[in-house]
């Protein structure tokens, strides 16, 4: 099981550099008012997704993917809040971009392959920014997780399931995206369907075990549980006990 965590951690360390890619842009910062609208036309309080509505917006829809495609940040324009908003967006937009085209379907899964990394739905090049090629793998680990030093993220992008954190029915923008990742991590932790903690027996996402790097890098011996004692409304003891939760990839509609 350790070789296995080890060699698991190697691999995730690979993909980060691997899904790196180099641009070069002049743009200027966009408005994310297309995809607000969008948002809370589509998708409940509760983050049920109407996908159909989706479809039937193609038109408006497709506006807001070609100004995210026409605009890449980049250093010399874009604050540090504007570029995280732009990729939690934009993970966001083509998620539902990707679902809506396939639909109907009972997991995002079926779209792709079964080797992740390799043929998964996350590893479909479908999405053009300024003349090159992403996939959600490239916009996930290769931007987020390694240009934002921002475990938060994690309950902002959303992989169009059950167990995956909400789809917010609000776009994310930089004037406000630290109360908004804090208001995301609260909803999530306190979720009894994504956690159930109680003080001594927690059992929690399978995020945390996925991700547990990105959670605890800036937290001492206290590891994950610090991190979700953070938000959680029950306190936890340092003792508690710790399970994972099955993950639900049925879609979220």
């Amino acid at each position: 099981m350790k070789s296995l965590f080890i060699l698991s951690a190697f691999f995730l360390i690979f993909v980060q550099c691997s899904n790196k890619i180099q641009v070069t842009s002049n743009s200027k910062p966009i408005k994310h008012e297309i995809w607000d609208g969008l948002l809370k036309k589509h998708v409940s309080d509760k983050g049920n997704v109407n996908y159909k509505g989706f479809i039937e917006d193609k038109e408006t829809f497709n506006q807001y993917l070609d100004l995210l495609s026409d605009h890449h940040p980049n250093d010399k324009n874009w604050s540090e809040e504007e570029k995280l908003a732009y990729w939690i967006n934009a993970y966001n937009a083509f998620t539902v971009k990707i679902v809506a085209d396939n639909y109907p379907i009972e997991s995002i899964k079926e779209i792709g392959g079964r080797i992740p990394f390799v043929n998964s739905t996350w590893d479909k090049k479908f999405i053009k920014i300024e003349g090159q090629s992403y996939d959600l793998n490239n916009l996930e680990h290769g931007i987020l997780r390694v240009d934002f030093n921002e475990p938060r993220i994690h309950f902002a992008v959303n992989c169009a399931s059950v167990s995956c954190p909400i789809l917010r029915n609000e776009a994310y923008v930089a004037e406000k995206i630290n109360d908004q990742l804090d208001n995301a991590a609260f909803l999530f932790i306190n979720d009894p369907s994504k956690n159930k903690i109680s003080p001594d027996n927690v059992k929690i996402s399978k995020i945390f075990s996925w991700f547990q790097g990105d959670f605890t890098k800036s937290l001492g011996k206290g590891g994950v549980l610090e991190f979700i004692s953070k938000y959680s409304e029950t306190k936890i003891n340092p003792t508690a006990t710790v399970l994972h939760m099955d993950y639900d990839w049925g879609l979220n509609e």
